[in-house]
C-alpha cells in the first residue's frame, strides 16, 4: 500500500489571523470556529482595498486550497472568492470589501477548519498603491480607472479597479513558458543538427480552410513559416470559403513559398472532404494534421522529425498542446500521458499535434465523412485498433496552439450533442465485434461497457483483518448484502484478532457459505497476509479489499470484474473516496515524493480531474492494494505480494510494476466507487520501528524500480512530483 496516514477526525486547530498595512503593525483579528469551518472577523473594515492571503504549510501539501467567503451582518456567507496561487503553498485574493461584511469564511472543501492552513494575512492596501498593483494585472482597466478617478467619478473608477486587480498575475505556466523558450544559440544548433541530416524526411502538412479570420489563416501560416524545420510542405485545401479574402491569402502565400501548395473546392464538403483532398497531394513520409486558425510552435515539426529518425517505424506521433486566446497568449497546457487506449476510448486526448504516417493514413481510407465534430476521434480509434503501440510515439512537449477565441471559424464548431453522437458511434464500430457496447458518460464523454462472463467467474474477495470488528462488519455487510455481483467468496485471513467482539462477528457468519475465516497469526505483514488468502481462495479473480472499505452502489464489483478478466489486462483499481466524499485513490502515479502517490487525492469527488480524469475509465502505472481486482493466474505468474522486503507500504506498487513487466496494463475506473477509511484500523506511521521499517521498503522500491519511478508513462515529465495534482 502507498504510505498509510490516519485519517480519523481532525484535531481542531485554528490559524493565526493578522491585519496588517503600509506603515502598519501587525494586529491579531478575532478567529472563531463555526459550523462550516472557521471565521475571521472583519469588523471595521467594510469598504476597504485588502489582500487576503491563505497559507498552506508547503511541508504538508502545496495543493489543499481552502475556500473563502465574505460573511454577511445575518451571518450567511456570500459566493466564494476567486484566488490565485502565489506560490510556496499560499492563496491570495485582492479587493474592495463590501460595505456590509462582518466577517471572513476559510474552509477546506467538505466545510471543516482546514488542517493544514498555517496562517491567514489580511493586508489593507493604501489608495496610491492600487493602481501600481492593477497595472501589470490589467494595463488598460487600470488606467481607465485611474482617468475615471481624476474626474471624480469614483463609483466607476472603482469597478474598474477591482477587475483589474481580480484579473491573475503572471501564472505558473507563463513561467513554465519562459523557462522553456529557445535562445538563439540553441536555434541555430538545431539548424545546424538539421543540416547534418542524411535524407531528412518531409512532413506533409495538411489544412482544410473554410472561412477563418483572415488574421488567424495568417498566423497560422506564420507560424509554419518560422519553422526550425525546413522540410515540410503545407497542403492547403480551400472548402469553398465565402470570404473573398481567404482564396487571396493562400494565392500569395503559394506564390512566396514553393512548398504550400493550394486546392480549391467549387463545392463544401466539410472538414472530412476537404482534409482528404489535401491528403491526395501529399508527397511526405508523414501528414500533420493543422486547423486554419490555429499555431505550430518553432519547433513543432523538428521534433516531429527527430522521433521519425530514432524511430523510423512509427505510425503516430502526438504532442502536449495548450490554448491561445485572441490576443495570443497561452493558456490551459494539456500535459498528456503516453499511449493510453482506454483513455482515448472515452476522449481524444491525443488531439494535436497529431502525425500520421502517410501510407497508413490512406490505408485506413482518411477521415470519413458523416463524423463531424468527431472526425479526428474517430480516424484515432480506427488507426489504433490492433496497433501496436510500440509504434506510437508521444512527444511530451507543447507543440500546438489551439485557438480558443470564438469567431475564429474553427471546424469544430458544431453542435455538442451532434459531436458526441458522432463519437459513440465510432466507438460502437470499434468495441461491437467483441461485445462492447459505448454509451454517453459523465461529462458527455465515452463510456464502453465491456461484457461480463457468462456466467460470471467467481470472485474471491480476500480481506486481512485484525479485530476492529465495527469496521469488519461494515466491509461484510456492503460486499454480501449490498453488491449484486452473483459469485463472490469472502476470504477473511484474521491476524489475531482478539476482541470478543470480533469473535461474535466470526460466529454470525459461521453458516455462510461464503465466508470463511483463514488464522494467519504472528506480526502484521500485509503482503503475507494477502498471499495466505489468495493460497485459500477459490476463485479464478482475486479482489484484494481492505477492512475499512464500505460499499456505495451494487454494481460496482461488476465493473471491476469486466476490465479483469481481459485477457490483456493484469489489474484493476477502484475509485476510493474518503468518508468526507474528497479523492482518496485515483490511481497511483509513480515518482510522487519519490516512490508513489495517489491522483487526484483530496479532490472533491465531484470533480472531473485533471482533463476529466477522475470520470474516465483510463490506464495507470499502478493501484492500491484497498481495493485491487486480478486474475489469479496472473498473480500466480507475477509472484504475487513481497512479504519479505515489503511488508506493509508500496506492496502493491511493487506488485503492479511486476504485473507491467510481465506485459500486463492496469486499468482504474471510476464507475466502481466506494469508500476508504483508510488506515482506520492499523493506524499511522508513529513509532521509531514503523519508521525504520517504511525507509527500508522506500529503499527496497528506489533500488528495484529506479528507473521506473522516475518516468512514470501515463502521467507527464512537465508536471510537479511534489503531488498527483497534475500541476506544473
Amino acid at each position: 500500500m502507498v504510505r498509510p496516514t490516519e485519517t480519523g477526525a481532525p484535531e481542531t486547530r485554528l490559524p493565526p489571523a493578522h491585519l496588517t498595512g503600509t506603515g502598519r503593525k501587525r494586529r491579531p483579528l478575532a478567529v472563531r470556529v463555526a459550523a462550516d469551518g472557521m471565521r475571521i472577523d472583519l469588523a471595521g473594515l467594510a469598504g476597504r482595498w485588502l489582500e487576503i492571503t491563505l497559507s498552506n504549510d508547503p511541508m504538508e501539501g502545496l495543493d489543499a486550497v481552502p475556500v473563502m467567503a465574505f460573511v454577511g451582518p445575518e451571518g450567511r456567507p456570500g459566493p466564494l472568492l476567486p484566488q490565485e496561487a502565489a506560490g510556496g503553498g499560499a492563496f491570495t485574493w485582492i479587493g474592495r470589501l463590501p460595505e456590509d461584511v462582518a466577517a471572513l469564511r476559510v474552509a477546506d472543501p467538505a466545510g471543516r477548519v482546514p488542517t493544514r492552513l498555517r496562517r491567514v494575512t489580511v493586508r489593507r492596501l493604501a489608495r496610491p498603491f492600487l493602481v501600481p498593483r492593477a497595472l501589470p494585472r490589467e494595463p488598460a482597466l487600470a488606467l481607465q480607472a485611474l482617468y475615471w478617478r481624476i474626474l471624480g467619478k469614483k463609483v466607476r473608477a472603482r469597478g474598474m479597479l477591482g477587475r483589474a486587480l481580480a484579473h491573475r498575475r503572471v501564472t505558473g505556466y507563463e513561467a513554465w513558458i519562459r523557462a522553456h523558450g529557445y535562445r538563439r544559440a540553441e536555434r541555430a544548433g538545431i539548424a545546424a543538427e538539421i543540416a547534418a541530416w542524411a535524407d531528412p524526411p518531409l512532413i506533409s502538412v495538411l489544412m482544410p480552410v473554410h472561412d477563418p479570420d483572415p488574421k488567424v489563416l495568417q498566423a497560422a501560416l506564420a507560424s509554419l513559416r518560422a519553422q526550425l524545420y525546413p522540410h515540410w510542405e503545407l497542403c492547403v485545401v480551400d472548402d469553398a470559403s465565402t470570404r473573398p479574402a481567404i482564396p487571396k491569402i493562400l494565392q500569395r502565400a503559394a506564390e512566396a513559398d514553393p512548398r504550400i501548395r493550394v486546392l480549391a473546392r467549387s463545392e463544401n464538403g466539410h472538414i472530412a472532404r476537404a482534409t482528404n483532398d489535401a491528403l491526395g497531394l501529399a508527397r511526405g513520409t508523414v501528414c500533420a494534421f493543422m486547423d486554419h486558425d490555429d499555431a505550430l510552435t518553432e519547433d513543432a515539426l523538428y521534433e516531429v522529425a527527430r522521433a521519425l529518425r530514432l524511430d523510423p517505424d512509427l505510425v503516430l506521433i502526438y504532442s502536449d498542446e495548450d490554448k491561445i486566446d485572441r490576443r495570443g497568449r497561452r493558456f490551459d497546457p494539456h500535459f498528456k500521458p503516453g499511449f493510453d487506449r482506454e483513455l482515448l476510448y472515452a476522449q481524444n486526448y491525443i488531439n494535436h499535434l497529431t502525425v500520421v504516417r502517410t501510407d497508413a493514413l490512406r490505408a485506413v481510407g482518411g477521415l470519413r465523412p458523416g463524423f463531424e465534430g468527431s472526425q479526428d476521434h474517430d480516424l484515432l480509434l480506427r488507426l489504433t485498433d490492433g496497433l501496436d503501440p510500440a509504434r506510437i510515439r508521444h512527444i511530451p512537449r507543447v507543440l500546438y496552439h489551439w485557438r480558443a477565441a470564438q469567431g475564429s471559424g474553427t471546424f469544430s464548431d458544431r453542435s455538442l450533442a451532434k459531436a458526441e453522437a458522432a463519437r459513440l458511434r465510432a466507438l460502437d464500430e470499434v468495441v461491437a465485434p467483441w461485445g462492447g457496447r459505448a454509451e454517453r458518460g459523465p461529462s458527455g464523454f465515452n463510456r464502453l461497457v465491456r461484457p461480463l462472463p457468462e456466467p460470471p467467474p467467481r470472485v474471491s474477495a480476500i480481506i486481512p483483518t485484525r479485530d476492529r470488528a465495527e469496521i469488519l462488519s461494515v466491509t461484510l455487510d456492503g460486499l454480501l448484502n449490498s453488491t449484486d455481483y452473483p459469485d463472490i467468496e469472502v476470504v477473511i485471513v484474521d491476524n489475531d484478532s482478539r476482541e470478543p467482539e470480533t469473535a461474535s462477528l466470526f460466529a454470525r457468519y459461521r453458516d455462510d457459505p461464503r465466508v470463511r475465516v483463514v488464522p494467519v497469526p504472528g506480526a502484521f505483514n500485509f503482503s503475507d497476509l494477502s498471499n495466505r488468502g489468495a493460497a485459500a481462495a477459490t476463485g479464478p479473480v482475486l479482489l484484494f479489499l481492505n477492512n475499512d472499505v464500505e460499499v456505495l452502489e451494487p454494481g460496482w464489483l461488476g465493473e471491476l470484474v469486466r476490465q479483469a478478466v481481459r485477457p490483456e489486462i493484469g489489474a484493476v483499481g477502484a475509485k476510493l473516496l474518503y468518508p468526507d466524499r474528497t479523492i482518496q485513490h485515483g490511481g497511483i502515479v509513480l515518482g510522487i515524493g519519490g516512490v508513489a502517490g495517489h491522483s487526484h487525492l483530496g479532490v472533491p469527488d465531484a470533480d472531473p480531474g485533471y482533463f476529466c480524469r477522475m470520470v474516465i475509465a483510463h490506464e495507470v502505472s499502478a493501484v492500491t492494494g484497498a481495493c485491487l481486482a486480478m486474475r489469479a493466474d496472473v498473480f500466480d505468474a507475477v509472484g504475487g505480494f513481497d512479504a519479505r522486503a515489503l511488508k506493509v507500504a508500496f506492496n502493491d506498487v511493487d506488485l503492479c510494476l511486476k504485473i507491467r513487466r510481465a506485459g500486463y496494463r492496469i486499468v482504474w475506473t471510476p464507475f466502481a466507487k466506494l469508500i476508504h477509511h483508510e488506515s482506520k484500523s492499523r493506524g499511522a506511521e508513529d513509532t521509531p520501528e514503523k519508521r525504520k521499517r517504511f525507509e527500508g521498503e522506500v529503499l527496497t522500491m528506489l533500488d528495484r524500480w529506479g528507473p521506473e519511478l522516475r518516468a512514470d508513462p501515463y502521467y507527464n515529465i512537465n508536471l510537479s512530483r511534489n503531488s498527483a495534482h497534475y500541476r506544473v
